[in-house]
């Protein structure tokens, strides 16, 4: 999927959630970001059932629902921040950009292959 229409589609996922939400203002807003909370902790469980964590339920999960659930932490934090923001796209990348440069020294270190990663 482009990146165009990745936002395309966090666009439409906001639009949809907004039309249908219970609760519309800041409480709609801030139940929005809390729904994190509650992907994380679907991702906490995945990770639990796939490494057979829990001897009385055993093993309940796969890596790949941990990859799903990853994704849905990913996509409602997009969504989250759409309702914070029009800009979406433009402050995420802007931000992406400065956890870049501090993590690998700057936009040049980026072409370079990460330590372990060829």
């Amino acid at each position: 999927m482009a990146d165009d229409t990745v936002w395309a589609a966090i666009d439409d996922l906001s639009t949809w959630l907004d039309a249908h939400q219970a609760h519309p203002g800041r409480e709609g807003l801030l139940i929005r970001v809390l729904k994190l909370a509650e992907e994380v902790g679907e991702v906490a469980q995945a990770v639990i059932g796939a490494t057979g964590q829990n001897p009385r339920k055993g093993t309940t999960h796969t890596w790949d629902d941990v990859q799903s659930e990853l994704c849905d932490v990913a996509l409602t934090a997009m969504v989250a921040l759409r309702a914070l923001t029009p800009d979406t796209r433009e402050v995420f990348t802007a931000h992406l950009e400065r956890v870049r440069e501090r993590s690998l020294g700057g936009p040049a270190a980026s072409a370079a292959p990460l330590p372990g990663r060829d």
